[in-house]
């Protein structure tokens, strides 16, 4: 257990270090003229209330799903969720994660676990991919990124994936459904749904707005309607991505490239900002969660 401690610290380090040394995506230089620009430090100050409130809400999103199998405090619900985004960050598609909190619980319960988190995830991906089309659709009126027959062929072909998946709900597969999944996710209290929805939609909005006050911080005058839709998109098409997490900022700030290269934005500021809100959301949880990694007890 010990060497599996010291092998997932040691990897999400490993890259971290790799990433953060490849000088084009991280310049101290830049970064330094932005900060002691006037008026920087309110922006850097709600940046950083930004990133406090990102992870806090994913805390509290988890200890009021965990509390249906078993309450536990805001403190277990952080180390739970501090130590899964450390697991997470060289796994495909953040799955990690799921094994991490269900190594906190009795093996029994594993199941229970990863279901909660499916759902905790799930809310928080249905969230991003409504306001992901919503902002496509309000950048591609006003820039004409792709046909406007292509998009309508777009959305039809979600309707019909949403619509096959729902038909085919009760289909059985080694007894497992989507009916039953819907059955399961229908017997948890409607306080909890309420809950993971609204800290779902704040957690989303901090993430958003987060970036967009990164882009005012390096002094980019494009207005507000613009960027917002813009930055949803871009979360949206990213996320579609499968991806690793450590590389998950190159991923978003490759697509990010391409959307705010057509309103005027600099490369160097859309990929700095990205490789930030990385650092931030990403980085600095790594390092609080190597702790609860490395005190972790396995639960018998």
């Amino acid at each position: 257990m010990f060497i599996a401690k010291i092998l997932v610290v040691g990897g999400a380090f490993y890259f971290i270090y790799n990433r953060l040394s490849d000088g084009n995506q991280f310049n101290p230089e830049r970064l330094s003229d932005a900060i002691n620009r006037k008026g920087a430090t309110l922006i850097i100050a709600a940046i950083l209330f930004l990133t406090v409130m990102n992870r806090f809400l994913e805390v509290l999103k988890w200890k009021a799903l965990s509390g249906t199998l078993r309450p536990i405090s805001l403190g277990k619900s952080a180390a739970q969720v501090l130590a899964a985004v450390t697991a997470a960050i060289f796994t495909p598609n953040g799955l990690g994660e799921y094994a991490a909190k269900a190594f906190y619980y009795k093996k029994e319960e594993a199941g229970q676990v990863v279901f909660l988190n499916l759902i905790c995830n799930g809310v928080q991906m249905i969230i991003a991919v409504l306001a992901g089309i919503t902002g496509l659709v309000v950048f591609n009126a006003m820039y004409s990124i792709i046909p406007n027959s292509l998009l309508l062929l777009i959305l039809l072909g979600i309707v019909v994936v949403v619509g096959i998946v729902f038909a085919s709900r009760k289909i059985t597969i080694k007894g497992y459904s989507i009916q039953r999944l819907i059955e399961k996710i229908q017997e948890l209290p409607k306080s909890v749904h309420r809950k993971n929805m609204l800290y779902a939609v704040l957690r989303y909005s901090c993430i958003v707005l987060q970036h967009y006050l990164l882009f005012v911080l390096f002094d980019v005058a494009v207005p507000s309607y613009i960027m917002l839709p813009a930055i949803a998109g871009i979360y949206f098409l990213g996320s579609s991505l499968p991806n690793f997490t450590f590389i998950d900022f190159a991923v978003r700030g490759s697509v990010a490239v391409f959307f705010f290269g057509k309103i005027g934005v600099d490369e160097w500021i859309v990929v700095l900002a990205a490789t930030l809100q990385w650092m931030l959301n990403i980085v600095l949880p790594v390092i609080v969660g190597s702790y609860f990694v490395l005190t972790f007890q396995r639960k018998v």
